[in-house]
């Protein structure tokens, strides 16, 4: 037969094998190759001949071509079958080529394989196929229903392809809408042909016998991301019936393309969920995601929008990272990277790009390009040979670099052909095989290459791009690329140190504006071969243009937090890539991208709005030279939820039915659109022996109750249905379901007809508020109640019950005692104000843009403002009272429209009025809440102190201080202080003088708040309490000098011997006398304790303190180390040193001592090396010293005591105790230590023992308390807890106060 390869006719002869006889001997140097080729002469694979054992080859059963490529002066090898060579066959190749011309091979389409007719199963794919043949090639477009099938329009609905003149149509998902008319038609110059197919679909087929029911549940919404993050996507999966190890098939697409598990994304399934995690997010993650959960009976999908925004730059400023790096047309030592632009420029324009690129097994980048280059494609050259790459691209400002894009796929650096091999891919089998043979060709200088041409072209670079030479021989070549300025002679070689070994090459550093011509020669170890014909003049420049700016911007109203937008396609843009959208916040001037990956369609929903704000919007459109110019902005659009119409009406009734006339009720529609109902349109027809006819128009004007009276003529004793539609601003929605049929006769049924229009509302876990209307029909007598019967909702109608056993004579009732599941709502809060303005408030956080508050009274809506005002705003709705009142008694109600029923009650009552009432008068006349009234007490020196506690007071608060009606200022006979965080008041006279007998009063005022106390000092009172005044000072005064602590008392001794003794002062010195007498007369003692003598006592002292020191110790804390020991009594007289290595020591900021109570202690502060050594503590007495001394060898060393070792006092103790003399006082606190504290207490920094009146306890190591028996005057005063152990030692200080009966009196 004959077929046409490369323009030129061959013939050859058919067989079905072949045979050793007719096979060339296999040369040493040269392999015959069996080589598949395409109608182009192009390579696409290659057939392998298996030999069996004995060398015989084994049959080949396909029909092929055979041509054998030979060199003229060669005679035929003996070895092929002599008719391939016969003269007839020359004769007519010569005379075919002599007769060739171009209108010989043009011809019209023909169908080689038609497309044909399929019957497929709902919700799967199908391909269809045709190959066409013609010259010129034709152009082929697929039709359905006679409308052209655009992809672009229906994104992942349609696919196209083309390959090796094979046409395919793929549509995905296919529903019954699929079922059609699809024609597929061919053209060229020659004609058109056209053919015709169908296909009709069916539902899925059941798996095992069995239909499966899928339903995806508590699925992922709208996901917002951030670059670097990890993102989980995933829903719930019922399979009924749930078979034990059934496993459907789970995928996961991307913009329609099914995802595979990789580093970027784990796929995850445990039976009854299905997860999707987004390890690291990249721009390139952002996306449609669709879930698809198949059985053979059926598959369900679900589906949300992914939105990537860009991460934290490193560089405030600098623009996102580029996104979607591919490499292209990768060759020996070339690939030509390309990437999308980022949506964020960081707010100055994008100077360039940076190519960077890794060897795969490395972790080192090293760029590729020296200057930043505005295209979005770079040519990388300089690989080598048989190593992977993989490239990531950076984009630049003047602010500074952004974040590396996330890197390509690896790419080998080899020559396609070996790629494919390797990928064991081939281009479409076209059922011939051409068998080639060639001899060796050792030394040969390559050919010229063939189909030189400039493939791009852009300021910075150009892009060569040829086919190798024919004659080449059997080792590789490599080529020189060679240029020249247009107008010259002069041809330059580019690459004149190494030669390139891929039939591509890009070249840098052209002058711009200036034209070119290039060639290129082939290089073997035989020489250079001569060059290829040259290129045109190609001036240097882009030669792809930025887009033009998109067409008028749309937005239309989606969801309450989305908008869709849409736009006119940029005009005349080339390779476009996609658009981005921006939104901004009227009057902000700010724009956000609303994508960060490109979209390529015309339309897009931008999510994340903020609901009720108003937002513009604009387009860029980009493509590899860049991004256009912005479209301009569209129309404000507020963001709320699109408004539709609404549903059908449904429940249609007869509430009464007279002569010419019925009566009809219905229920609202269960959806009605997003916007109020305006109105309902009720049609009726006539029913004629069961067979119904026209409809016709009831009313004309919509009618707002949803109830209606239908009038006619003539309509006595007639039969008919009516239907209802229901009308928002949107539109009329589509009518109900026809009614049942009624017969129009006049009712005369003694009891009432049925109330009407039931609603539900205030829905809460066990109870609900209905409300209907009073029937139409009354009956005989006026209605006087109703009843109200109830059942569960799935219960037989048998299962009604009734509610109330009275009848109520309300439109409403609150049904209590039901039992569902837990329901939460929010209700009507009362606020009282500080002006005592009472107001109901309710919110409500899911609202919707078109709802709205409605507060009835008694179920009724409030239209009149006399009693109450109304106020809303945002998610907040306040009803205040004017002037409460008896006539504001009631039920107060609040309806959220546009809500899943959203409302709450409030029932205000008689009790509740006259509760709102007073507290009102409070808010308005508020008073200061004191913790003690005005009470009086006597401090040292006879110091008289009036003081009060207030609860709660501001420090803005004002104080008068009043004795008897005049006002009293700060001056030396009154001391006024105010303690504003502790809120006592207190004021202070020095004695009490007679003319200080009267009433005192604290007067306070904190804003509106005001409150008094007095205090009533006269008569006995007063006398009193200026003598008790007095008594103290004198015993103060008395103390200051030398003085007995203790009086002159007598002790008797088990000998019967009396000894008297007294206790005197132990700091004071001086002359102390004891006198004696009696009838008999009188004898004098005494004791000179002044100068040597009181030095003498001092000295004893000391000794006693020193000999009662406890040996030294060493405690780790928090801040180094602490030296310590403990004496039975410590005077500040006490001469001490510490030592060192029997040095003294020279003590700073970080070595101090101190003295805590009765420790005396050395810290050091973090401890070196040079800190070890003998410590001493030295005590003298005046005669001489005493030390106790310690070895620190490392101990400091030890781990720092915790906060739960060290003493503490953990709390119970009050700051202040006011109380009654004569009462007893009790007090505990709670103790904390390791090892167990020891506790002291003091009055007044003295130590306090146990006795009569004092009586202190420590229980259980935790538990310490201390009580005053009976309290007297004298207890006022000062008092702490100190608790030490060898870790720290802590304090806790409260003020006792006391106050007798009749003095506050």
């Amino acid at each position: 037969y004959t077929r046409f390869v490369g323009g030129r006719r061959t013939s050859g002869a058919l067989y079905s094998g072949l045979d050793e006889s007719r096979l060339s001997p296999m040369p040493k140097r040269a392999k015959p190759t069996y080589l598949a080729m395409d109608k182009e002469n192009q390579i696409i694979g290659y057939v392998p001949l298996n030999r069996s054992d004995s060398g015989k080859a084994r049959h080949i059963l396909i029909p092929v071509v055979l041509t054998l490529r030979m060199k003229t002066p060669t005679p035929p090898p003996a070895h092929f079958p002599p008719w391939l060579f016969s003269p007839t066959l020359i004769y007519e190749n010569e005379e075919y080529h002599k007769r060739m011309n171009e209108d010989s091979l043009m011809h019209a389409p023909e169908f080689v394989i038609k497309p044909r007719s399929h019957t497929v199963w709902e919700k799967q794919c199908v391909r269809l196929h045709c190959t066409v043949s013609g010259w010129p090639e034709p152009r082929v477009v697929w039709y359905k229903n006679n409308v052209t099938i655009d992809p672009m329009a229906h994104p992942g609905k349609y696919k196209l392809e083309s390959s090796y003149n094979v046409h395919s149509l793929e549509i995905n998902r296919c529903d019954f809408d699929d079922t059609a008319q699809y024609r597929v038609s061919a053209m060229n110059s020659k004609g058109e042909l056209v053919a015709l197919f169908s296909f009709p679909l069916v539902g899925l087929v059941p798996e095992y016998g069995i239909n499966f029911e899928t339903h995806i549940v508590d699925g992922f919404g709208v996901s917002f991301g951030r670059e670097g993050e990890t993102m989980s996507l995933g829903a719930t999966v019922i399979i009924s019936p749930n078979l034990p190890r059934y496993q459907p098939e789970v995928q996961w697409y991307r913009d329609d393309v099914l995802l595979q598990p990789s580093k970027w994304c784990q796929m995850h399934w445990s039976g009854d969920r299905a997860g999707l995690t987004l390890t690291h997010l990249n721009k390139e993650d952002e996306g449609l995601y669709t879930l698809r959960i198949t059985t053979k009976s059926k598959y369900e999908t679900y589906s949300a929008y992914v939105f990537v925004r860009d991460g934290d730059a490193e560089v405030e400023g600098a623009p996102g990272a580029p996104l979607d790096v591919t490499c292209q047309d990768a060759n020996k030592d070339y690939v030509i990277v390309t990437w999308k632009q980022p949506a964020v420029d960081g707010g100055s324009s994008i100077l360039g790009y940076f190519v960077d690129r890794c060897e795969v097994g490395t972790t080192h980048w090293s760029q590729c390009n020296d200057t930043p280059i505005k295209f979005a494609r770079f040519p990388v050259t300089g690989l080598v040979e048989g190593r992977s790459y993989t490239f990531r691209v950076r984009a630049v400002n003047k602010s500074g670099m952004s974040r590396p894009s996330r890197a390509s796929e690896p790419v080998a650096a080899m020559d396609p052909a070996d790629r494919a091999r390797m990928r064991g891919t081939s281009a479409p089998w076209t059922g011939q095989i051409i068998v080639t043979e060639e001899e060796p060709a050792e030394g040969v200088v390559p050919g010229r290459p063939k189909n030189l041409e400039v493939t791009e072209a852009t300021k910075n670079y150009m892009v060569l791009s040829w086919n190798p030479p024919g004659e080449r021989g059997h080792e590789g070549i490599m080529y020189y690329v060679e240029k020249c300025v247009s107008g010259t002679d002069s041809w330059q070689r580019v690459n004149t140190e190494i030669p390139v070994k891929s039939p591509r090459f890009a070249l840098f550093d052209l002058a711009e504006g200036k034209a070119y011509s290039f060639r290129v020669r082939c290089c073997n170890s035989a020489g250079v071969g001569e060059p290829s014909e040259a290129t045109e003049a190609i001036t240097v420049g882009d030669k792809l243009d930025i887009p033009s700016a998109p067409g008028r911007v749309v937005p239309t109203r989606n969801t309450d937090t989305s908008v869709v937008v849409t736009w006119e396609a940029s005009k005349n843009a080339k390779e476009l890539v996609g658009y981005y959208i921006e939104a901004s916040v009227v009057g902000s001037h700010t724009y956000e991208p609303c994508n960060n990956k490109p979209v390529k369609g015309t339309r897009f929903i931008c999510h994340g709005l903020v609901t009720g704000q108003s937002y513009v919007f604009r387009v860029k459109a980009l493509n590899a030279a860049g991004l256009s110019d912005c479209s301009q902005e569209s129309e404000a659009i507020e963001v709320k939820a699109a408004i539709a119409s609404p549903t059908p009406p449904h429940g249609i009734s007869v509430l009464e039915c007279v002569r010419d006339s019925m009566v009809l009720a219905w229920k609202q529609p269960t959806f009605i659109g997003g916007a109020d109902i305006t109105g309902y349109f009720v049609d009726y027809r006539e029913v004629v022996n069961g067979v119904p006819g026209r409809w016709h128009e009831a009313n004309i004007k919509a009618v707002s109750e949803r109830a209606y009276r239908v009038s006619q003529k003539k309509m006595r004793m007639l039969k008919y249905q009516f239907q209802v539609r229901a009308a928002n601003m949107a539109g009329v929605g589509i009518p109900s379901r026809p009614s049942d049929t009624f017969v129009c006769e006049e009712w005369t049924i003694a009891v009432p007809g049925p109330p009407h229009d039931l609603q539900v509302t205030e829905v809460r876990a066990k109870s609900v508020v209905l409300l209907y209307k009073p029937p139409v029909y009354q009956g005989r007598d006026p209605v006087n109640g109703f009843y109200i019967d109830i059942k569960e909702a799935s219960a037989k109608e048998e299962a009604w019950r009734g509610v109330n056993e009275k009848a109520v004579s309300n439109n409403y009732m609150k049904v209590s005692a039901l039992s569902a599941p837990y329901y939460q709502n929010a209700e009507i809060v009362v606020e009282v104000d500080d002006e005592g303005v009472i107001s109901l408030n309710f919110a409500c956080s899911n609202l919707t843009p078109d709802s709205k508050f409605v507060w009835y009274k008694n179920y009724e809506e409030i239209t009149d403002d006399t009693r109450l005002t109304i106020e809303t705003k945002g998610e907040k709705s306040k009803a205040t009272f004017k002037t409460l009142a008896e006539d504001d008694i009631g039920i107060y109600s609040c309806a959220v429209t546009h809500t899943d029923g959203a409302s709450s009650s409030y029932t205000l009552s008689a009790d509740e009025l006259k509760k709102l009432l007073g507290i009102s008068h409070d808010h308005k006349f508020p008073i200061i809440p004191l913790k003690t009234e005005l009470a009086v007490e006597l401090q040292e020196k006879g110091r008289v102190r009036f003081w009060l506690q207030a609860e709660k007071i501001s420090a803005n608060a004002k104080i008068d201080y009043v004795f008897n009606d005049n006002n009293l200022s700060q001056g030396e006979k009154y001391k006024m202080n105010f303690n504003k965080e502790t809120g006592v008041i207190e004021m202070l006279m020095e004695s009490l003088r007679p003319e200080d007998e009267g009433t005192f009063t604290f007067q306070l005022q904190d804003g509106k708040a005001t409150n008094q106390s007095s205090l009533v000092l006269i008569g006995d009172v007063f006398k009193e309490l200026q003598k008790e005044s007095e008594f103290i000072c004198k015993e103060w005064h008395r103390k200051q000098g030398p003085h007995f602590v203790e009086y002159l008392s007598y002790e008797v001794t088990p000998e019967c011997s009396v000894v008297l003794k007294c206790k005197i002062s132990k700091k004071d010195s001086g002359i102390y006398e004891i006198v004696m007498k009696d009838d008999r007369g009188k004898d004098t003692s005494t004791l000179n304790l002044t100068d040597q003598g009181f030095r003498d006592l001092m000295n004893e002292v000391f000794g006693v303190i020193a000999n009662s020191s406890t040996p030294l110790k060493i405690q780790s804390t928090e801040e180094g180390i602490r030296l310590y020991s403990f004496v039975s009594y410590y005077n500040d007289a006490l001469q001490v040193t510490w030592h060192h290595k029997d040095s003294a020591i020279a003590f700073t900021d970080r070595i101090k001592s101190g003295v805590v109570g009765e420790q005396l202690w050395l810290q050091i502060s973090e401890p070196t090396e040079k800190d070890k050594g003998k410590y001493a503590i030295e005590f003298f007495d005046g005669k001489g010293s005493l030390q106790r001394t310690v070895e620190l060898a490392g101990q400091g060393k030890a781990t720092s005591p915790t906060t739960l070792d060290r003493a503490r006092v953990a709390g119970g103790l009050p700051d202040v105790v006011t109380i009654q003399e004569k009462k007893a006082l009790n007090l505990t606190c709670n103790i904390s230590g390791n090892p167990v504290p020891d506790v002291t207490w003091l009055k007044n920094e003295r130590e306090i023992v146990t006795d009569d009146h004092y009586v202190m306890k420590f229980e259980a190591g935790k538990y310490a308390s201390f009580t005053i028996t009976t309290v007297n005057t004298t207890d006022s005063g000062k008092y702490s807890i100190l608790v030490k152990n060898k870790y720290g030692t802590e304090s806790a200080d409260f003020t006792v106060s006391v106050f007798t009966p009749d003095v506050k009196k």
